[in-house]
């Protein structure tokens, strides 16, 4: 059978029962649909992810008190609420004064209730230098950043994010004003521009920074830091700037075993590398999940297909005795099944890149969100082959089914 014969033949036979044709299509659209989605809403989150971790700044280290053991995806002690105090003024001292590195801002980070008026709101405050706003890449929308002299002198002022600012002062311009934080009072001297989230997931447009001095002496009675951000020079790479860091924090703890070390050091590369890997890795399970529903509709059709073998026992024989071979039997049924596969996996690309603009069109316009829009084509590349061979694969049972039967007896069959 030439395969225009054998395409008009399977045509024919799926027009002949319309209804039960679109319902068996209707599992593989629902599932292509699915994969298309939820692959989508997978690379869209990878992208928002990864663009606002480089966002950060530029040749980021990141030096966290407490070491980390295990597979990279573990996380330091203290990240996880252990208190440790290996992070002090001297290491910062020491980082300022090493060639490879152009900037180093301690940060401490407390939780309070900040009040303006009758507003109030608990918010996250970051106590740190001035250094840390440069490393940080943070821009101003009005007033200015606090100073070094700010932080010596131990001044109450702080600078805000526009979120922030939004809860506690409305439209109102928040410069100038004064806010309590933890009954201390602070002069509002700088408002931030928008910059969504931060490491540790920390929402930087909902913060209050403070000079370090004042954190962490008058709010939270420490003397450590609970994360150094280092900036390295532009004459030297990342790598080395990191070694320089992991050499003078055990030159300082007096660390002679790397073992032993009391610290973590990351670049932003390694923090892009982790994120690369969770957010693929969530993505391929996404995938993967929507997946079963093309399985259950290709069981689906291997079913309707099996049933049609049966109602269609007498045409099946009427065929055999004018000619028709085993081989073309297969090939009409296996055809039948693979264009209502086929045709299923196109609407499904279309019905999945159609909600796909939709989440879009929410998430953007009316959640107002920095969503990004995402329709991998490799996405629909695998949803029409995958479509395709299951067609095949669920198909060529009940094909071999039909191929088989003798014709006599198929022309006997009441």
């Amino acid at each position: 059978m030439k395969f225009h014969d054998a395409f008009k033949t399977a045509f024919k036979g799926l027009l002949h029962a319309k209804v039960r044709s679109l319902l068996t299509m209707l599992g593989i659209v629902i599932g292509i649909t699915s994969v298309i989605l939820l692959v989508s809403i997978g690379s869209s989150a990878q992208k928002l992810i990864l663009d606002q971790v480089q966002g950060v700044g530029s040749n980021l280290i990141f030096v966290i008190p407490g070491a980390t053991k295990g597979s990279k995806f573990s996380s330091p002690a203290s990240v996880q609420g252990v208190i440790i105090k290996t992070l002090v003024k001297q290491d910062v001292e020491s980082f300022k004064r090493e060639p490879s590195i152009a900037r180093a801002a301690p940060e401490v980070r407390g939780q309070a209730k900040v009040v303006f008026e009758n507003n109030d709101t608990t918010v996250t405050f970051e106590g740190t230098t001035e250094d840390f706003f440069q490393i940080r890449n943070f821009a101003l929308k009005k007033g200015s950043f606090f100073t070094d002299t700010d932080v010596d002198s131990y001044a109450h002022v702080a600078v805000i994010g526009e979120k922030l600012a939004t809860t506690l002062f409305g439209g109102k311009d928040p410069v100038g004003k004064t806010v309590r934080l933890r009954n201390i009072t602070f002069k509002i001297v700088g408002l931030l521009d928008k910059k969504g989230l931060g490491p540790f997931g920390v929402d930087q447009d909902n913060l209050i920074i403070i000079p370090v001095t004042v954190a962490q002496k008058q709010l939270l009675g420490m003397d450590y830091y609970s994360v150094v951000n280092v900036e390295a020079a532009d004459a030297y790479t990342i790598d080395f700037a990191k070694s320089r860091v992991i050499s003078i924090l055990r030159q300082n703890h007096r660390i002679t075993d790397p073992d032993k070390d009391d610290f973590t050091v990351n670049t932003q590369e390694d923090a892009l590398s982790l994120l690369g890997n969770i957010t693929t890795i969530m993505t391929i399970f996404l995938g993967a999940i929507a997946s079963i529903s093309l399985i259950v509709g290709g069981i689906g059709i291997m079913n309707i297909m099996l049933v049609s073998v049966v109602e269609r026992t007498k045409e099946i024989g009427l065929r055999k005795a004018l000619g028709a071979t085993n081989r073309d039997i297969l090939i009409q049924f296996l055809f039948e099944s693979i264009m209502l596969t086929f045709v299923g996996g196109v609407v499904g690309i279309l019905f999945g890149a159609l909600l796909v603009s939709l989440v879009y069109v929410i998430l953007v316009k009316i959640v107002a969100t920095t969503w990004f829009f995402a329709l991998p084509f490799s996405a629909v590349v695998s949803a029409v082959l995958v479509s395709s061979v299951t067609g095949i694969v669920f198909g060529l049972y009940p094909a071999r089914q039909a191929a088989r039967k003798n014709p006599i007896d198929a022309l006997r069959y009441e």
